[in-house]
């Protein structure tokens, strides 16, 4: 059952009042701790530029108050998780009072965007990479051209003569161990594009360690379902369990629930709003 539902029983609306000061209080939060700052960046055609970000760490920090203020509920901690520009910082942990279940999940989700350090050397990595770029493409065709015929060539060796092409082409593509030999001999053939290839490489790795992330998010309230359809925004829900011969029921009779669990479930929802209060 998801605390702040409406709902006509006395207890439960308490519970809703304190979820509301916890939702509001909340929202007050991640705004504050998704605030705007202004950076430098560069873009891929090396104008600078001021961009909008955040720092992600005052989450991490606010997110990790819970594990530490409600130390007793089991978690595994501040989590991540990404899908392409689309990320999300959670944490979700719950506690067992008697025969009830009391579960938390916060998280917020945001997108990153990815900019170069506003720095001489992404230019001169850039250039360098132009360079190769522009001396090599002839040497890359031919390449490419050497490959096919030496790949045709080996397998005609080994008694594939009277095959199409494009079987041939299978053939080598699935045989990792012919593959590996036929590509060795066309390395070996072409020595100076593959020193080409391995500084292009290699510069591109260089630009890739220059990359700074910059953050995005909206500072609203979703649910459960636009969280999975990728929008951007926040939640605190809490909800409460009944379990059942070790299953979990989302039904939960509020007539059933002693007095004692009663102010354990109260008090442990007031703690939750502790933490966002600090």
């Amino acid at each position: 059952m998801r605390i702040g539902n409406p709902t006509n029983n006395e207890f439960f609306l308490e519970l809703n009042k304190i979820n509301e000061d916890i939702q509001n209080s909340f929202l007050k939060k991640i705004s504050h701790e998704t605030r705007s700052v202004s950076c430098d960046v560069m873009l891929g055609d090396s104008t600078i530029k001021k961009v909008e970000t955040f720092d992600i760490k005052n989450i991490e920090t606010f997110l990790g108050r819970f594990e530490s203020h409600i130390s007793e509920w089991n978690s595994q901690g501040v989590t991540y998780s990404s899908d392409e520009d689309l990320r999300r910082i959670f944490i979700k942990s719950e506690i067992k009072l008697g025969n009830y279940i009391l579960s938390l999940h916060i998280s917020l989700q945001y997108h990153v965007l990815l900019y170069y350090k506003p720095i001489q050397k992404v230019i001169d990595l850039q250039k360098r990479l132009a360079e190769l770029i522009n001396a090599g493409g002839n040497s890359e065709s031919k390449y490419e051209e050497e490959s096919d015929r030496l790949i045709i060539e080996k397998l005609n060796e080994l008694g594939f003569k009277d095959m199409p092409k494009q079987e041939l082409f299978e053939l080598f593509y699935n045989d990792d161990e012919l593959a590996k030999k036929i590509k060795n001999m066309i390395d070996d053939s072409q020595p100076e594009v593959i020193d080409i290839q391995g500084q292009k490489n290699q510069l591109f790795k260089e630009l890739d360690n220059l990359l700074i992330e910059t953050f995005h998010t909206t500072s609203v309230i979703i649910d459960e379902q636009k969280l999975v359809n990728g929008e951007e925004g926040c939640l605190c829900n809490i909800d409460l369990e009944y379990v059942d011969g070790g299953t979990k029921q989302g039904l939960v009779d509020a007539t059933l629930i002693d007095e004692q669990n009663k102010l354990l479930i109260k008090q442990n929802i007031t703690k939750i709003l502790n933490v966002v209060l600090e």
